[in-house]
């Protein structure tokens, strides 16, 4: 069906652009932003995805503040012309590109009583992450290119009725964009059993701001420690990129959880000299309470909820049965950083996301359900 984004020359395939390039009922192609003031008081987490072979969009807000979590869901049809790939919109939700790759704005319009008009502007260039690739046996599971961003915000976010001022002399974040292959949408029959079956995962997302250069670090292990993913990078203001080598990683686990306060990180600059950081965590939303992310019980990205749907959700993240589900996903900190290098020690501040799910033989995890010590 040809629509508004084929007037383009940006064709991948002898297609109409609206009709995704692979018949995978799991082709998504989906934003994430992350925003926080460096106190540790409020975390704001919100992302938008498209499932063109499912026909729905949805949109979504996470809020943290004290113990008290919030989720705003937003789910609709998507456009058949693909209006809505050029003009991004779930319901109240949008997203407008004011700069390619350095400014955009979102927008939530009072939903359920939260609301927001923020600007992000980015302080590094993006930088294009390696091609990540999961297979369950045979099967591909996961399939994806991703970019990703640090920078800060500036506008205003509504929480019932109080407005809190964002500005860019504090408010600092990180951002991605990925497509690709993934689970999403409605669980589909899962075929053979898988010989042995998933024993877990064990994951590591730190991109941080300094204020030379910023640090992007992705890490994926399987239960045994084998890294199948292993990009560190290091982005500086005019465009320089240094691979920094394969991390050596040691998560700091509050006693009798799998909630990490912190990590050191080892990483390695291409003449051979050591960055040092270390990392603490200020405030932590677990994802799969209300952000749609793997496991989550209340939402799931690209699930069909009827037309205009929305949805608010508040959790007492010290409540026992969302307490129970934290150590089986992955989790977003306000991540405070420092790196030691031979230039001396700067001050970073972003993300800091961690999951260690199931078995991870590194980290002396035996199974989905022991604990550090």
């Amino acid at each position: 069906m040809v629509g508004p984004l084929d007037e383009y020359p940006i064709h991948q395939l002898p297609l109409p652009v609206t009709w995704a390039g692979s018949s995978d009922r799991n082709f998504y192609d989906r934003c994430y932003f992350n925003a926080h003031d460096r106190t540790g008081d409020i975390f704001v987490i919100t992302g938008a995805g498209f499932y063109p072979n499912l026909g729905t969009k949805d949109a979504f807000v996470l809020v943290r503040r004290g113990d008290v979590q919030t989720a705003v869901h937003l789910s609709d049809a998507l456009d058949p012309q693909g209006n809505d790939r050029l003009d991004q919109h779930v319901g109240a939700y949008r997203i407008e590109v004011v700069e390619p790759l350095q400014k955009l704005r979102l927008v939530l319009e009072e939903t359920d009583g939260i609301a927001m008009d923020l600007t992000w502007e980015g302080l590094f260039p993006v930088l294009q992450e390696e091609r990540h690739v999961m297979r369950a046996e045979s099967r591909v599971t996961l399939d994806a290119q991703r970019f990703a961003q640090v920078g800060t915000w500036e506008g205003t976010l509504s929480i019932d009725g109080t407005d809190i001022a964002v500005t860019p002399d504090t408010w600092i974040g990180t951002r991605d964009r990925s497509w690709g292959i993934r689970p999403v949408g409605e669980a589909v029959p899962a075929g053979a059993p898988l010989v042995p079956e998933f024993g877990g995962m064990w994951w590591l997302y730190v991109p941080m701001a300094f204020e030379d250069f910023a640090i992007i670090l992705i890490l994926q292990e399987d239960p045994s420690g084998y890294r199948g993913l292993n990009d560190c990078t290091r982005v500086w203001k005019d465009g320089r990129v240094e691979q920094l080598g394969w991390p050596h990683v040691r998560i700091h686990y509050a006693s009798g959880t799998r909630v990490p306060t912190g990590a050191t990180i080892t990483c390695t600059t291409p003449d051979g000299s050591t960055l040092l950081l270390e990392v603490e965590s200020r405030l932590a939303v677990p994802l799969h309470v209300g952000g749609g992310y793997g496991g989550d019980s209340d939402w799931t990205h690209g699930m069909w909820k009827g037309p205009a749907f929305t949805e608010r959700l508040t959790y007492d993240v010290t409540a026992p049965e969302v307490a129970g589900r934290v150590m089986f996903g992955v989790i977003d900190h306000v991540g405070r950083a420092t790196c030691e290098g031979p230039d001396g020690t700067a001050e970073g501040w972003g993300l800091f996301e961690h999951g260690a799910l199931g078995r991870h033989d590194p980290s002396g995890f035996a199974d989905w359900f022991d604990l550090a010590p």
